[in-house]
């Protein structure tokens, strides 16, 4: 049976061919999926009969079952979705005044174990297919066009490591960006790692100009191997070197995540390490505050080291914003996300 819904519009023209159809039935096929939001072959009523009876012998629509919507405030809403084996994953609908983002996932649990971060807590279970990350932002996108609206961005920074998933993930990405369907601009996409370096050199020559998202929470080694043990495969000179390939090869700014924690790496000293450490990178540093998770003893910064923080790099000539608290009342926010569901 054909993932259908993993097709891109030139993959799904074959698909067709193949079942003696002409090629122009996949475009008609993939705006039904990825436009109108079908689910099922009997409601693409442009098509004969007799191929929607042999699309349902031949292919699957992949569909995830919405377990629970979980509002915040700010327009924040948390979604608990179900694969077909049970697994649950969880997807963040954010709005700004820029638009609408839909932050998904990329795996059922996570193996980078990093420290600060709730979503490697139950381990690792598997990759999630491209139909399932793509219908993780379909839900969604259904979700806010009852208000008439649509999602003006995508990020794969929910659960998982989406250069851990490469082919998915990417795949996803180029499923998006398919004008016959969300039709989002690759410029109004991320995609967060936490420093898969032959990763982020191969997303480099995709010819797919993202923004790539650095997970970084550290200006040294000895600190950054305590909080993210993949620093001790790809150090912090490699990633560097890697991020300033992408640079190159995109033409796009790179953007370092720090996650504030107070007392850990959120002394002045840090900041100084920090300023120092990305002093002509042209890069962007996105500070955010811990999220508090239940696993850990570690603690939220205050407003004003966080201040002080920020004024350190600032006076230093790096561009540094503080992330905005959304999802924080309903445990979506950065490192929060972690199904607590089981069957």
């Amino acid at each position: 049976m054909e993932d259908i819904k993993s097709l891109l519009p030139d993959e799904l023209k074959s698909f067709m061919v193949s079942l003696g159809q002409p090629s122009y039935r996949g475009s008609q096929v993939f705006s039904w999926l990825h436009k109108h939001l079908v689910y099922s072959f009997d409601d693409m009523t442009n098509l004969p009969l007799g191929l929607r009876k042999r699309l349902g012998e031949t292919a699957f629509i992949t569909s995830l079952n919405i377990l629970s919507r979980t509002e915040g405030r700010k327009g924040t809403v948390k979604y608990l979705m179900e694969t077909y084996d049970k697994n649950a994953v969880e997807a963040v609908r954010m709005e700004y005044k820029y638009g609408i983002t839909a932050c998904l996932s990329t795996q059922v649990g996570c193996k980078m174990a990093c420290s600060f971060c709730a979503s490697g807590q139950s381990g690792f279970i598997r990759n999630l297919t491209t139909s399932e990350i793509v219908d993780q932002a379909l839900k969604i996108q259904k979700d806010v066009s009852r208000f008439s609206s649509d999602i003006g961005n995508i990020v794969l920074m929910g659960t998982g490591e989406p250069l851990d998933n490469y082919e998915a993930s990417v795949k996803a990405l180029r499923l998006f960006n398919a004008k016959e369907g969300l039709g989002i601009s690759f410029r109004r996409m991320a995609v967060s790692t936490c420093g898969l370096v032959p990763g982020i050199r191969r997303l480099a020559e995709e010819g797919i100009p993202v923004t790539l998202s650095i997970s970084l929470h550290a200006a040294t080694d000895d600190l950054r191997d305590k909080l993210m043990p993949i620093n001790r495969r790809y150090p912090i000179p490699e990633l560097l070197d890697a991020a300033a390939f992408y640079r190159e090869r995109t033409g796009r700014r790179v953007t370092f995540e720090y996650t504030v924690i107070q007392d850990v790496n959120d002394s002045p000293a840090c900041a100084r390490q920090l300023a120092k450490l990305l002093q002509g990178q042209m890069a962007h540093v996105n500070l955010i505050p811990f999220n508090p998770i239940d696993e850990r003893e570690f603690v939220r910064p205050t407003i004003h080291r966080m201040n002080t923080f920020q004024k350190i790099l600032e006076e230093a000539s790096i561009p540094t914003t503080v992330r905005r608290d959304l999802g924080l009342d309903v445990h979506a926010a950065c490192g929060q996300l972690r199904p607590r569901y089981c069957r």
